[in-house]
């Protein structure tokens, strides 16, 4: 990296965005206040800026490039995107070519080829891209991720995640973006892509996948439903299942896990409950399940002042990223090959070679 660690001063954050997603990364630098610090805001919707001046007193943007502008008198440290997630690849782009670090909230960019733009353009520049994962400081998958990296499975025969939750027309209509595949993603890639993630990060890498998409009932350009088949490498076989139709709320954000020597249900409305959980040989982890398990009604959980920790750390030189951009192309990949899948009508082998 070109730039130096922060030290002997908080890291100081911009946020790029002040809609929905962002009152989550307000109230993590909010709980890092004795090493954080937001230093502006910017939004090109005049109330919602205003909305996130008044509760963090930072300076208002109406755009990136107005902000980038007054860098010399903000010194921010990293660049934090919570805006639709077609305008990533750019405004990462534009902010790395200014020197600064950029955190993206999920799906880092809807088409492959930008988000190798985005890794690629922060590597010239010398700053690092910080891909939001939350859902994997989350402590029950944590326990899981545990087991699995400690054998107390096998061999791995079968996971499935199940993603039943519900979005309303209304939900698409509050914004043009939304339900579009240039700016926002379908179920698969939008509100599924945490749980795309742990096929990778707990499992391993997938061999191919198979997968077919449908808009059932929503008025939108993307899919409100979808379902896969995958072969990881390590032989195991699986499936994805996510729909934006269940009635009438939010029901399910779940992955189980079967192996030879155990098996794993994590369940509840996102992955917040442990609700099997049996292996063969008893383990001191076993006691933590009770504790591992909380009560949430947000489907995004509570990890980002978690995640935050660890970019503060890693900009103080005191750790290294655990998603770091190139962690962010793996689910990138494999939701790139499913859609491939569900275009083409074929089993789409990865990696993708293009």
């Amino acid at each position: 990296m070109s730039r130096p660690p922060v030290q002997g001063r908080k890291v100081r954050f911009a946020l790029i965005g002040c809609g929905r997603i962002a009152q989550n990364h307000l109230q993590a630098i909010e709980r890092h206040a004795e090493r954080a610090e937001l230093v502006a805001v910017c939004d090109s919707d005049p109330a919602a800026l205003a909305a996130a001046v008044t509760r963090s007193g930072a300076r208002g943007f109406a755009a990136l490039t107005e902000l980038l502008a007054a860098q010399g008198e903000l010194q921010a440290d990293c660049v934090v995107l919570t805006t639709p997630s077609g305008l990533h690849p750019r405004q990462a782009i534009e902010a790395a070519a200014a020197g600064v670090h950029v955190m993206t909230e999920k799906p880092m960019a809807t088409r492959w080829q930008d988000g190798l733009a985005m890794v690629k353009a922060c590597d010239d520049a010398g700053v690092r891209l910080f891909v939001v994962k939350q859902n994997r400081r989350n402590s029950t998958l944590q326990l899981l991720k545990r087991a699995v990296a400690e054998g107390r499975f096998g061999r791995l025969y079968n996971v499935a995640v199940n993603v039943f939750w519900t979005r309303p027309q209304a939900y698409y209509d509050s914004a043009d973006w939304r339900g579009t595949w240039e700016f926002d993603g379908g179920a698969f890639m939008n509100q599924a892509s945490h749980y795309i993630d742990l096929l990778d990060w707990i499992v391993g890498p997938v061999e191919s996948v198979m997968a077919y998409t449908g808009t059932l009932a929503r008025n939108i350009e993307v899919e409100d439903s979808g379902v896969a088949a995958l072969k990881w490498r390590n032989g195991a076989m699986g499936t994805v299942n996510v729909s934006m139709l269940t009635y009438p709320k939010n029901l399910e954000g779940s992955i189980t896990v079967l192996g030879e020597k155990g098996s794993v249900r994590i369940g509840g409305v996102a992955v917040n409950e442990i609700t099997h959980w049996q292996f063969d040989t008893p383990h001191e982890m076993d006691a933590q399940i009770a504790d591992a398990s909380y009560q949430t009604t947000s489907v995004y959980g509570f990890g980002h002042p978690l995640y935050y920790d660890n970019v503060i750390k890693t900009l103080r030189g005191e750790a290294q990223a655990e998603t770091d951009g190139r962690e962010g192309l793996k689910s990138l990949e494999l939701l790139i090959a499913m859609y491939m899948s569900a275009r083409d009508g074929k089993r789409v082998n990865l990696p993708l070679n293009y």
